[in-house]
């Protein structure tokens, strides 16, 4: 029996994820804690690298948008995938801020490139029904690169940052080129349909009806449900709230991957070694996460259950800011990567479901513009309150409060109306 393709390709970004996920995601805090520490950069500093990758990312989104749209996620994960091995291998040789800063940008642009945002365009190309299965299959490897975080931490006390970084060079080429290839066409230039299931009326029939079914296998991909442009899409509601609550989410989630290592090897004791299994500790949460999303994910309200995610982003956080003993660290680890991992891959599929494939490429690019508040601000403000008052407590409590709050925007942004046109 012939596997689905699409089945491949959210394999494949799964594995890309992993990837991502365990060599700079979650472990980008190890870095950051070695550095402060090694080369005496303030925590704002340091902070401000993440705002530069967020603030490229953001950049670059509509134009990632249209050239995905336009040329099709494979070439782009390939040249992220040489981009971000590229990253780090600069990583390995700074010496200054300023090349600490660059070695962030080049970093930031490959994991753009072969990241969630192609990685999730070309599932949304693929499924239709099964579309939040297929995406929080992918995410999967998002969670499972947590896994990789204390071999990083074991790496830099054994071997030093920079010979970990170059490593790291090397493992994302081996691991990053065979599975970018995976990418390639959508389902009707591959002989299949979206979700790989046989196409209406194909069993029996005259030629007249085998022919119309071919037409209609050709053409399933636009097919379901209604199909926004872009400047269509912007005009809806939905669009600005479906962005405010995804920014609002990633306030939490880069602040706890720029942060939190510092903030328990500095404010509450624990070694990096410790801190690190703490955070791959997350992995379990997102694990369950991603579990309950495949089960639930296509049956019942996606918006509803990313609000309820936010309020548990703000409650993991609160325990790791507060934490007075290990069980509430567990607690953080457990509650935000359980709400990381059911949330995350509701994001594009609440889009998909809104808006349509036609220019999704677009939309999830210009939605990065709004969503980079959140990716900026949060490790900001945490990392200057922290300079500010001497640990991260104040930031921290800020980020959660706004975080909860806005699980609001899910709750209002209920789907737009079918785009009017002339004509149609």
């Amino acid at each position: 029996m012939k596997i689905f393709h699409g089945w491949r390709v959210a394999g494949a970004g799964a594995g890309l994820q992993f990837m991502q996920a365990g060599l700079n995601h979650q472990s980008f805090g190890a870095y950051i804690a070695v550095l402060a520490a090694e080369q005496g950069w303030s925590k704002t500093a340091l902070s401000g690298a993440a705002a530069l990758q967020s603030m490229e990312t953001a950049v670059i989104g509509p134009a990632l948008g249209w050239m995905v749209d336009r040329f099709g996620p494979g070439i782009m994960i390939r040249i992220g995938v040489v981009l971000f091995a590229l990253g780090m291998v600069a990583l390995s040789q700074v010496e200054t801020l300023t090349g600490f800063y660059l070695a962030a940008l080049v970093i930031a642009a490959g994991v753009s490139l072969c990241g969630y945002f192609p990685i999730n365009v070309a599932i949304i190309h693929w499924f239709e029904r099964k579309r939040a299965r297929a995406m929080a299959t992918s995410s999967l490897g998002l969670a499972l690169g947590g896994l990789i975080v204390p071999l990083v931490a074991a790496s830099i006390a054994a071997f030093g940052w920079r010979a970990t970084a170059l490593g790291s060079a090397v493992a994302v080429l081996v691991m990053g080129w065979p599975l970018a290839s995976v990418f390639k066409g959508k389902p009707s230039e591959m002989g299949q349909t979206i979700d790989g299931e046989p196409p209406r009326g194909s069993a029996s029939g005259s030629p007249s009806q085998a022919a119309a079914s071919g037409l209609q296998a050709q053409t399933a991909e636009h097919a379901e449900g209604p199909e926004f442009t872009a400047r269509e899409a912007l005009r809806t509601r939905a669009f600005w709230l479906l962005a405010l609550g995804h920014g609002a989410a990633l306030l939490v989630v880069t602040s706890v991957n720029v942060h939190a290592i510092s903030h328990m090897k500095e404010g509450l004791g624990y070694t990096l070694a410790q801190a690190s299994l703490i955070i791959s500790l997350m992995t379990v949460g997102q694990l369950g996460g991603v579990g309950i999303g495949m089960w639930v994910g296509d049956r019942y309200n996606k918006r509803m259950m990313a609000a309820a995610c936010m309020l548990m982003h703000a409650a993991g956080l609160l325990l790791l800011t507060w934490a007075s003993n290990i069980v509430m660290l567990v607690g953080f680890a457990l509650v935000h990567g359980v709400a990381w991992g059911l949330r995350g891959p509701f994001m594009q599929a609440i889009r998909a479901d809104y808006f349509g494939r036609r220019a999704i490429g677009m939309i999830m690019g210009i939605s990065s513009l709004v969503i980079a508040i959140g990716q900026i601000s949060g490790p900001l403000v945490a990392g200057a309150m922290a300079d500010w008052t001497g640990d991260y407590r104040a930031g921290f409590t800020l980020l959660a409060v706004l975080a909860g709050a806005g699980g609001m925007f899910f709750v209002l942004a209920t789907p737009p109306k079918p785009p009017i046109r002339a004509g149609g």
